[in-house]
């Protein structure tokens, strides 16, 4: 795991809704379920990023745009996407954003090499998960793209498939962007609809440039999906594709924007939902991957309610430890003190959703099958995937 107080230095200012204050108390309480004491953990300062690496994603003159920018911000900043609304300058742009970039790297690097060379079968950087930043702009709140850095890594070392999937609410469209012409990397994005939400793209119809195609996957489920339409959705295509793709590693990226709560989106998970969709990617990590699994957080707006249980339970399934629902006074009691809010007492919601999966076929005049449908017509044919598998 890469993790120092460092990352908490991304900050777009108190009014922003990326407040580092969401990693902040998802780390502590983690810490308070002792999750990060147990004997299989390694908790390893965040480093910055390799410049030669960060220069092969993001072009050389944005890089150096986003350091003049938090130094001595310039006019021309507005061309590269900063000092918007979505990205304002803050100083210390760059290093921030190179640390997390640098603990997305780390990760790869540790999964790569794997336990056996002194390294891991799973690495996090909860921090991460800057999915939409472009290879010349900031885009979203995202200045640098740390899951194309690992990605890019992992290539680098050797790699000849790499999976990511990406289960924010927003569409991963910086890492689709980036990797749209290279068949060796697959991009996976359960998502709301463009039509309905940022950045507007992520539609069926996107399936990879010329001789890549059928590598970018996208299921833009319709705006108020619930656990089991998002899980009946995840089941139908996330399986099949990585069976068909074979990767070496998996990354993945987990925005908890999708849950009811959260402010900027719409749809309808609960955290007992999306725990489930944390354990079905470790088990498609292991399944598909040998288990070499790097992990990221992403977006997540209701910092109190959602953020912290989801990335907590989210480490967990990591780890591999169960969780009592309890949470802890202490942290509870450090939430009304430092942000004045009343804390949950629980882990989950209490929900107990259940997969309506597609043997039982679909219907034509629901949306959300439609919605899946039409991203299995787009990309399984691609694959090599019979489209009727699971019918």
């Amino acid at each position: 795991m890469y993790w120092d107080d460092s990352l908490t230095a991304y900050d777009f200012g108190p009014e922003h809704p990326m407040a580092p204050i969401r990693i902040e108390l998802t780390m502590r309480l983690a810490r308070e379920l002792g999750l990060l004491d147990q004997p299989n953990v390694t908790v390893e300062p965040a480093p910055t990023v390799d410049p030669e690496l960060l220069a092969r994603v993001h072009d050389p003159e944005y890089i150096a745009a986003v350091r003049r920018a938090g130094t001595d911000p310039l006019p021309e900043s507005w061309k590269y996407g900063l000092g918007t609304e979505d990205n304002p300058i803050f100083p210390g742009m760059h290093e921030a954003s190179a640390r997390i970039a640098g603990a997305s790297q780390a990760a790869a690097e540790a999964v790569w090499r794997g336990p056996e060379n002194g390294g891991a079968q799973h690495a996090v950087n909860i921090a991460g998960g800057l999915h939409h930043a472009m290879r010349g702009r900031a885009a979203g709140f995202c200045v640098y793209n740390d899951p194309a850095v690992a990605i890019t890594r992992l290539l680098e070392l050797g790699a000849e498939r790499v999976a990511y999937v990406d289960v924010d609410v927003h569409h991963g469209d910086g890492v689709q962007a980036l990797f749209w012409d290279d068949p060796r990397v697959l991009t996976v994005s359960l998502h709301e609809s463009g039509r309905t939400l940022f950045p507007g793209t992520g539609f069926p119809e996107e399936i990879g440039g010329p001789g890549a195609e059928g590598t970018a996957v996208n299921v833009a489920l319709p705006p108020g999906t619930g656990d089991q339409g998002w899980l009946r959705a995840f089941h139908a295509i996330v399986p099949h594709v990585l069976a068909a793709f074979r990767p070496q590693v998996l990354v993945t990226q987990h925005g908890c924007d999708s849950h009811v709560e959260d402010p900027l989106a719409h749809l309808a998970l609960s955290v007992d939902g999306q725990r489930m969709a944390y354990q079905a990617l470790h088990e498609l990590a292991h399944r598909y991957a040998g288990g070499r699994w790097v992990v990221t957080g992403g977006g997540g707006y209701e910092v109190v309610h959602v953020v912290p249980r989801a990335w907590t339970l989210l480490m967990a399934e990591v780890i591999g430890v169960p969780l009592d629902e309890e949470i802890p006074a202490a942290w509870r009691e450090y939430v009304q003190r430092v942000i004045g809010r009343v804390a949950p007492l629980r882990l989950t919601d209490g929900q107990r959703p259940t997969v309506r999966d597609w043997t039982g076929g679909y219907d034509p005049g629901d949306w959300l099958d439609q919605a899946i449908l039409a991203t299995r017509k787009a990309v399984f044919p691609a694959l090599g995937i019979d489209l009727m598998v699971d019918l």
